[in-house]
């Protein structure tokens, strides 16, 4: 049993003042595996206070000295790249192929947010103004428990570049892979303050650090419905805010694309991370004259996408995340057939051979309209939905009709076509034909799929204010 009693605060695993406890388990055996002892919002006012006595002095330091900092994260992140990846399998059952891309990226935001910073000008004159790029202050980020030390090390990053200090709160279902990630980030040795990790629940430590006097950014990743909360908060006392919030994301299936390279590709976009993932391609939308095929190589190629325990290579479905997740993706498969949606694949219950475990089947829906539930709420699990659409017009009005706007694919054999359709989709990103995620490339959604942009250079300046100096 994993037995978490030590928060993290300037520089110094503590005994947190809170005395409340929680539960961790094993999402693929459904087995409590530990427990963690939670923050609480006295824990939350030591972490902002430490943060902003550390401010004063790292808000001055040089460039030069931020990149060695985050160059020592990267590389006490990337010692421990397998201890990460076996945190996540065992406390999150991430199957193999998410967990391969997760765990060495944890490290490279790191150093990709120092090559970004290296050649970042904070001072520029800009008519009769010296303008100056200032760090914003004492930042909170709040991170899920779908993709832990993801989030974590990349919000991270940004602030450190820009010279801010940090106190993050991560998910408390994610507490042996936050446990993890502070050693990491720990062994890197910065200056004490400079981040601070408190567990805890999001109505305790949440509140307490959303509302604190003394904390002038928010940085969250979650439920647009909390998200909103938030910033309803936050304007009370004018925080800067970025928000990576849900999405409902359109594949867009052009009528001249290749349909065997091409229906793998959806099916991995659309199953990312087990499909808990705000970015997974959950709408596919297919021209009618071929909609037929479209069906039918779906329903044929859905069985390589094996649901299953993750220590399995084959395997690329792992379990939700708790039994309240299961029951939630569960009531929209029931849902969509209540609302008159075809299954073509998978349904209610687990997957053949699966007693244990929150295990669902990857399932499919055809016959959807866009007006459906199914289509326009996040699910936050493996259920795609399947819309027609008559021409190119249609299907970008129909891409277009959600209150989200994170993440979109465009898929043709004519790239330039794919560019045309993908310039009129109103989302943070559109990959054209499964490109590969661009670390420089900015982050975040139109809509209510959020505020502001993460990555690169607009990341960093989500953590700086302009000031200008006129003489």
């Amino acid at each position: 049993m994993h037995i978490i009693d030590r928060t993290y605060i300037d520089g110094k695993f503590i005994e947190p003042h809170g005395d409340e406890w929680a539960p961790l388990f094993n999402p693929a055996t459904e087995d409590q595996i530990g427990s963690v002892r939670l923050a609480d919002a006295q824990d939350a006012d030591r972490a902002v206070a430490a943060a902003k006595r550390a401010f004063s002095t790292f808000s001055n330091t040089a460039k030069e000295e931020r990149i060695d900092m985050l160059n020592r994260l990267h590389a006490a992140v990337l010692a421990r790249t397998d201890d990460l990846a076996c945190a996540m399998r065992e406390e999150y059952g991430a199957p193999s192929n998410f967990i391969g891309f997760s765990a060495p990226r944890a490290g490279m935001v790191f150093l990709e947010m120092a090559r970004t910073l290296k050649d970042y000008e904070f001072r520029r004159r800009m008519g009769s103004a010296d303008v100056e790029m200032r760090p914003s202050g004492v930042a909170v980020a709040i991170t899920p428990w779908n993709s832990n030390y993801s989030f974590i090390c990349g919000k991270l990053s940004a602030a450190i570049a820009a010279g801010a200090t940090m106190v993050i709160k991560p998910s408390e279902k994610s507490a042996l892979q936050t446990q993890v990630i502070t050693e990491c980030l720990h062994a890197a040795g910065l200056p004490d303050g400079i981040f601070n990790i408190v567990t805890g629940y999001g109505n305790v430590v949440g509140a307490a650090l959303t509302t604190h006097r003394d904390v002038s950014k928010i940085t969250f990743t979650g439920s647009t419905a909390t998200g909103r909360r938030i910033v309803q908060t936050a304007a009370a006392t004018m925080k800067r805010v970025t928000m990576e919030l849900g999405g409902k994301c359109p594949t867009v299936i052009l009528d001249d694309a290749d349909l065997e390279v091409v229906i793998p590709q959806v099916l991995a976009a659309g199953f990312r991370n087990s499909g808990q993932a705000c970015i997974a391609g959950t709408r596919i939308l297919a021209p009618e004259s071929r909609l037929n095929e479209i069906e039918e190589r779906l329903s044929h190629t859905v069985r390589e996408f094996r649901a299953g325990y993750p220590a399995d290579d084959q395997v690329q479905v792992g379990p939700m995340v708790s039994q309240k997740q299961w029951d939630r993706v569960q009531s929209y498969i029931r849902l969509g057939q209540e609302e008159g949606a075809r299954l073509l694949a998978g349904g209610e219950g687990r997957p053949e051979g699966l007693h244990r475990g929150w295990f669902v089947k990857p399932t499919i829906f055809t016959g959807v309209r866009n007006d459906m539930r199914i289509a326009r709420e996040e699910i936050f699990g493996p259920v795609l939905s399947l819309i027609p659409y008559r021409d190119e017009e249609d299907a970008i009005a129909i891409a277009n009709d959600t209150d989200y706007g994170l993440q979109a694919h465009v898929f043709s054999s004519d790239v330039e076509r794919a560019k045309r359709v993908a310039n009129q989709i109103e989302a943070g990103r559109v990959f054209i034909n499964d490109a590969p995620h661009d670390p420089l490339a900015p982050f975040g959604g139109f809509k209510q799929s959020g505020i502001g942009r993460e990555f690169g250079v607009f990341g960093l300046e989500a953590f700086l204010e302009p000031r200008a100096v006129l003489s």
